[in-house]
């Protein structure tokens, strides 16, 4: 027998009435978010976003009916014959839902009433002096949802109190009497960052926010929860009483302590920026910083800054030789005379700068010293890096097929080569915190050993010895929606690069290469490399450089390979380059600090943009004060090619972009570079447009190198595993005391079969010998190869460069005598 009656129709959607109003919204949509559709705002405080539902503070209180098998609409009972109000941030929508808010219901209205009173029994009324006044969820919730009069006497009752504040780490205070107990902050821990070190404790009345005796809350992404507490709870050390928020200026940003790109929302008061918040960006950090964002921002403001030229009186001109103070125009014609006198120039500069002042760089190396002598790599780096850089990162970006951030909550496995994320790239952590929760993405990481980052991430580590990257990249088997994310210190491993490159050709999976800075992805497609000019273009190519040229309106560039940074400070110590334009560069993060300071010594004439005064500037002939990023407008490209452009924050008259530096000192020089100001080079940048020619093909040898297999002796030499912790010494840290006391200590990491040999007891102190030095420090055992050591690069000292151990070398440990 046959039915000629039609199925019904199978739909993702479903049908409800919020407050009178008919709406559809997906199966599983939590009834606050389908209400938020239709513009209705119900009052919450647990609820957020990107956390799972909690329910924990029920101020979100509506009415509900449902339909029965009759189809008529009964409400959500309690007790006999009343209405219970249902949470709204746990509920999920259903076929034929009612939904009656406080805007509609008295019942509802009532509920939360309730709920509002009952939180504020015991909430201090300290809003004249608590950090959050004025931007308090509490507090306008307060008003627009709660009773018009309190029947709290306070006569008759004492508010509960606690000591306060108590530091639950040494940037975040609690104060525990304004406390709701919302449960966001430890949610936040657990969920998103994966360090629930700080934990509801107690019950009823009695319950809080607390952490172990001796486990603080020692998380890089901590100063998240102060931002989504709903009250004052949670506060900064650093911001704590310092100002108003209605006496604040806030501008949108972009974080620039990493390649990652993240949104930031810069306060300032007064000319002095007093805090930093996470911007909301769901393409990209969603709600998220990292607490370096968050927090290390003083140095714009230090006593140290530069804040006008200085010019050196050299003795062969019959001066004292010394540096003095000098005005901008001054600054410009004797740095324009010095580089042109100096006979062969060259140009070294950092990864902070944004991709506008890295196109200046890369046009005053060609135009105005006549050189393809330019590297913004002043970090130890490998040969072969440049070469995979032009075939494989340059001008590639998120739009044009390139991964994204979202790619890496959809792949089946994202493979980590040569990259820690929680301490090299904090919002990629967090994506693959997501990634694996939400999306169980397997995570694969060729890692010298399991560092507290891939647990949380439960990470499967093939454990690599230094030199056995490329075999173990070669022993992969990836599909073709898989991701490879290559960290910059993956080049430093022979034939690793070339590794990483073939896996991604033999499976069809996708690459990416991760730096640590926020400059260096934006100075790749700028050309501030010595094989490459802007718009990946290669030097060796003539039609390369007759497109170049033309753009720039000038008869030809520099035709020949230039040399790498390396190769320039070698070339600076044999006499070969006179003139080095360096900036924005720390001795300290190169392959050689002292062959470094002896360059800039050798050099016959040293230019040096800088922020603050540092070695280098102090060995300069020149000194012109660049802008820190609050103070100049830009673009920083994120690791996936995004282009995350930023306003000036501030206006300051001591400082100027490094781009309008260069522009003065080329100017004098007698090759102008056409423009002065962002908003130009922004227009040159467009109409010069990327290279349409063919690359030249990366082909580097991928055969590893042979690694320690055998433990050493008490006296034998280590290989040498390092990386920077995202808290550490770095120069752009150095003013923020709080956020520092957050750092990881020093320590030096052994395998379980050294630690024995070495027979001392674990956090005893040890003594690592390199061939530039030796340092003391605590040691600890961890999975590591036979034969290895793991020391971070600039938590102790000068840094591991500086003061013990050239890159690639050994180290000995032993017992301190």
């Amino acid at each position: 027998m046959t039915s000629n009656s039609k199925a019904p129709e199978v739909t993702d959607e479903v049908t409800l009435t919020i407050d009178g109003i008919t709406t559809t919204a997906p199966k599983g949509t939590l009834v606050i978010r389908a209400a938020e559709q239709v513009g209705v705002q119900i009052p919450r405080f647990c609820d957020h976003p990107l956390l799972k539902p909690a329910g924990a503070c029920r101020q979100c209180l509506v009415e509900v009916a449902l339909p029965g098998p009759d189809g008529e609409l009964r409400q959500m009972q309690g007790p006999p014959g009343r209405m219970k109000p249902q949470p709204s941030c746990t509920l999920v929508v259903s076929e034929g839902m009612q939904v009656n808010t406080q805007l509609t219901s008295a019942g509802a209205d009532k509920a939360q009433q309730g709920v509002m009173e009952l939180l504020l029994i015991n909430h201090p009324l300290d809003c004249p002096v608590c950090d959050k006044g004025g931007e308090c969820p509490l507090q306008n919730q307060a008003m627009s949802n709660g009773a018009g009069e309190s029947r709290f006497a306070a006569q008759n009752m004492v508010k509960r109190t606690f000591p306060k504040p108590i530091n639950i780490s040494p940037q975040i205070l609690l104060d525990r009497e304004r406390c709701i107990v919302c449960q966001r902050c430890t949610r936040f821990a657990d969920e998103i960052a994966g360090d629930p070190f700080i934990a509801l404790i107690e019950r009823g009345a009695s319950q809080q926010i607390g952490i172990a005796p001796d486990a603080p809350f020692l998380s890089y992404f901590a100063g998240n929860t102060i931002q989504i507490c709903p009250v004052g709870a949670l506060t900064s050390e650093e911001y704590r009483f310092r100002a108003r928020p209605f006496d604040l200026v806030s501008t949108a940003s972009v974080a620039e302590h990493d390649a990652c790109g993240s949104a930031i929302r810069v306060d300032h008061r007064r000319g002095k920026v007093v805090r930093r918040l996470s911007g909301d960006d769901p393409a990209v950090n969603e709600e998220w910083i990292t607490d370096k964002d968050r927090f290390a921002f003083s140095y714009t403001k230090a006593s140290t800054r530069l804040t006008h030229p200085w010019v050196r009186d050299r003795v062969e001109d019959g001066g004292d030789g010394q540096l003095r103070p000098a005005s901008w125009p001054e600054a410009f014609v004797v740095a324009a005379r010095g580089l042109a006198a100096a006979g062969a120039g060259a140009v070294l500069t950092g990864g902070r700068v944004t991709a506008e002042d890295a196109y200046a760089y890369s046009k005053f190396a060609r135009v105005a010293l006549r050189t393809n002598d330019i590297d913004f790599r002043a970090r130890p780096h490998s040969p072969e890096e440049a070469d995979f850089l032009a075939a494989h990162v340059a001008m590639t970006a998120h739009y044009a097929g390139g991964v994204t951030y979202s790619d890496l909550e959809t792949a089946g496995t994202v493979v980590l080569a040569g990259l820690e994320p929680e301490d090299e790239a904090g919002t990629i952590f967090l994506r693959l915190r997501k990634a694996v929760a939400d999306h169980g993405t397997k995570v694969v990481a060729v890692a010298p050993f399991t560092t507290r980052g891939l647990r949380k991430l439960s990470a499967q580590v093939q454990v690599t010895a230094p030199g056995d990257e490329a075999a173990a990249l070669a022993g992969l088997e990836l599909g073709a929606g898989d991701v490879v994310l290559v960290g910059e210190r993956l080049g430093l491993v022979p034939g690793a690069l070339g590794a990483a490159a073939d896996l991604a050709s033999r499976t069809g999976a996708r690459l990416a290469w991760v730096p640590r800075r926020a400059g260096d992805r934006g100075a790749v497609d700028a050309g501030c490399l010595p094989t490459l000019l802007p718009g990946g273009r290669p030097v060796a190519d003539a039609a390369a450089r007759v497109d170049v040229a033309t753009a720039w309106g000038v008869e030809s560039v520099p035709s020949a390979v230039g040399r790498d940074g390396d190769a320039i400070v070698a070339a600076a110590l044999a006499g070969e380059v006179g003139g080095l334009l360096v900036g924005g560069v720390d001795p300290d993060d190169t392959a050689d600090p002292a062959a470094f300071r002896a360059a800039l010594e050798a050099a016959s004439f040293v230019v040096a943009l800088e922020q603050r005064e540092t070695d280098v500037t102090r060995m300069a002939d020149v000194v012109l004060p660049v802008a820190p990023v609050t103070d100049k407008a830009g673009t920083f490209v994120t690791w996936d090619g995004r282009a995350r452009q930023f306003d000036a924050v501030l206006s300051s008259p001591s400082s100027l972009p490094d781009l309008r530096i260069l522009a003065g000192i080329a100017e004098e020089m007698g090759a102008p570079l056409g423009w002065r100001t962002t908003e130009e080079i922004r227009r040159e940048l467009l109409a010069f447009g990327a290279w349409d020619g063919e690359r030249a093909a990366y082909d580097v040898g991928v055969a590893p190198a042979a690694g320690p297999t055998a433990a050493t002796t008490r006296d034998g030499a280590l290989q040498l595993v390092t990386w920077k912790q995202l808290v550490d010494l770095g120069t752009l840290q150095s003013y923020d005391a709080h956020h520092l006391a957050t750092a990881r200590p020093a320590v030096v990491k052994l395998s379980p079969a050294d630690f024995e040999a070495l027979g001392v007891a674990e956090g005893a102190s040890v003594t690592v010998v390199g061939d530039r030095g030796e340092v003391v420090l605590p040691v600890a055992v961890a999975d590591l190869p036979a034969g290895t050591a793991w020391i971070p690069t600039r938590s102790f000292g000068r840094g591991v460069w500086a003061d013990l151990a050239s890159p690639g070398s050994s180290v000995v440990v032993k017992g301190v005598e």
